[in-house]
Parts: structure tokens; sequence; C-alpha cells
């Protein structure tokens, strides 16, 4: 009798160990009242309790670290630097090679495709106790000008009370379902180039609905595309850019309003 109180109680432990902070992705909107910046930090750093650091590496490709250790990559491509790593968990989409790869290494433990037969889609609802990832279907245009429905995938990382949203190759401004499958993002990785995925105009339209803490510009493929974003979104959100390719973001930590972090590209490599 004694074994079997001894066991359950171990196994409460550890499950309490992995249990995640609960996120307000599909709870109504509300404004968190920020005090603070966010953090630089360095990826090889320990990430501070309560807190994600997101680090930009490449085109589209996004390293999200929790406190527990876990590491996902964006869009992964299958190349991240010369770091030594190998993360929990790569997302992919295939509108184009630059976002993923047909031979990931198999010693990463979760390869989340965001595609499935032509037409059909995925989904994905990967619960690994401190870190939940989750897709939303949106639509690509196709290889010869027609539509692959369910093509691209949002996906949508929940982990320390915050959620945050990768949009992928998105083609199209997201229906009502669809925005309301995502829920609240408080952080949001979106495609700026203004042409290969959405016209910017259909792009701030999109920003400006979801209301995110944090607005991340990727895919930008010039500092011309890039910043002929910034001049356009300025009018609607403050714009920082510190020079810097890592943040740390925490519910306490998120901006009061809807704030553009501009994060600048850089291969992981293994740091003194």
């Amino acid at each position: 009798m004694r074994s079997v109180l001894a066991g359950l109680i171990l196994l409460a432990g550890t499950a309490a160990a992995q249990e995640r902070r609960p996120s307000h992705c599909i709870a109504i909107a509300q404004n968190t009242p920020g005090i603070e910046y966010l953090h630089k930090a360095a990826w090889q750093d320990p990430v501070p309790e309560f807190s994600v650091r997101i680090s930009y590496v490449a085109h589209a490709s996004f390293l999200i670290q929790t406190p527990g250790g876990l590491n996902a990559v964006t869009d992964f491509t299958g190349f991240i630097g010369g770091a030594d790593l190998i993360p929990d968990i790569v997302t992919m989409n295939h509108a184009h090679d630059t976002h993923w790869t047909a031979y990931p290494d198999p010693a990463i433990p979760h390869v989340l495709p965001g595609w499935g037969e032509f037409g059909q889609g995925i989904e994905h609802y990967l619960d690994l106790g401190e870190l939940l990832v989750r897709n939303v279907s949106t639509d690509i245009r196709s290889a010869y000008g027609g539509v692959e429905e369910r093509g691209n995938s949002i996906f949508v990382f929940e982990v320390e009370g915050l959620c945050i949203g990768h949009l992928g190759h998105l083609h199209h401004v997201p229906s009502d379902a669809q925005f309301a499958a995502l829920g609240r993002l408080d952080v949001v990785m979106a495609a700026v180039d203004g042409g290969t995925t959405m016209p910017l105009p259909e792009m701030i339209s999109v920003l400006q609905r979801l209301k995110s803490s944090v607005i991340i510009p990727m895919h930008w493929f010039s500092g011309y595309s890039l910043d002929r974003f910034l001049a356009d979104i300025r009018s609607d959100f403050p714009v920082r850019r510190d020079g810097v390719s890592e943040i740390e973001v925490s519910l306490r930590t998120l901006p009061d309003r809807p704030t553009v972090v501009v994060l600048e590209p850089q291969y992981l490599m293994e740091l003194e």
C-alpha cells in the first residue's frame, strides 16, 4: 500500500512539473497593462521563468525557447546556422522551398508540416506539457495559378500564458472563422514582402484586426521592403528597432499597445 501511495505522489509531482501555464488565446482580448519593455538576450542564455525567448534566424525561421528547455523552429529549412542544436519541434510550410525541407534531421522528435494531401490540409495539436503547438490552415496560390486549399498553416505556440503566432506564407486575409480559431495572439510574426505573400495594405489590415502586443516583421527580402512596411504601419503602431536578433517576452512585459518590434536575422552560432 505504501509503495502504491508513493508512486501516486511521484506521478502527481511529475505532472505538476510539466503543467503548462494557461494561455488566453481563445479568451476575449484584453489590453495588457505592460510597464516594461522587452528584454534583450542571447539564445544560449537560460530563459527566465515565465518568459519566452524569440530569436530571428533567417527569412521566416525563428527559434522559440521555453524556460523548461524546449526549442522550436518555425518554417524550418534544414539549416539554422553552425550551432549544434537539434530542435525539439520544427514547423514547415511549402509555398516555397525557403520554408521547408524534405530531409529534416531524423533526430528531431517532432516535425510538423503545415500541409497534407492537396486541398486536404492537416491538423496539429501537439501538447508537450510546457508548450502546446497547434495550427490553423489557410489557402495558398498553387504553382500553376490555381489555389491549394488549406496549403499553409498558421502555427500557434502556447507557452507561459502567451500565445505566439507565426502566419507562415499567408496569401489571403483570414476568414472570420480562421480569426476565431487563432484567438488572441500576444506575439505575431508576419510576412511583409508586399507581393510574394500578400500586398502590404492587406497584411496591415490583418495586423490591425489581430491587435497583437508584439508584431515581428519577417520575410522581407531587402531593407527597402522592410522600410516600406514600417513607413506604412507607423501611423497605426509604434516601431522599435534596437538592432538585436533576440528578445525575451512575458505577460508582465508586453507593451501596453500593439508595437512593431524589428529583429535582425542572424543564424545561430555557438557563442563564447
